[in-house]
């Protein structure tokens, strides 16, 4: 191999770890959770902040909007807090009758709600440009 392919390998090698280690982790939700019961407690808590986030982020929204827009908002988030629901009864029907069951629901809730309040902080920000 001469220096220059070597040189070559050397880079990718070096730029695979890099990206390996520069990729975001995940922190794991209940690190201290020693039971089921404990996990569905801690995936309850994880939803009831990501709604209390949305809420928040929703009238921020809203403020900013006329009487019709404000109208329209709320219909979309009645549909998608339909949607929402229904989609989490399915993923969390996965585990129908298992003790599991609740903690997938609710990270499905906690979830889908963190990426709603997401979408509604880009209106935020779309409108304030």
């Amino acid at each position: 191999m001469n220096t220059r392919t070597a040189f070559l390998v050397l880079l990718l090698i070096v730029s695979a770890a890099f990206s390996v280690s520069a990729q975001e982790k995940k922190p794991e939700p209940c690190p201290d959770a020693q039971s089921q019961f404990e996990m569905n407690q801690c995936a309850g808590k994880a939803y009831k902040a990501a709604d209390a986030e949305l809420n928040k982020v929703y009238q921020k929204l809203a403020a900013m909007l006329d009487e019709e827009e404000k109208a329209q908002l709320k219909t979309v988030e009645t549909a998608w807090l339909k949607y929402r629901d229904a989609n989490c009864e399915f993923v969390g029907d996965q585990f129908k009758g298992g003790s599991i069951r609740p903690m997938i629901y609710a990270f499905c809730l906690a979830d889908m709600t963190r990426n709603r309040t997401a979408e509604l902080k880009n209106q935020i920000t779309d409108r304030d440009q």
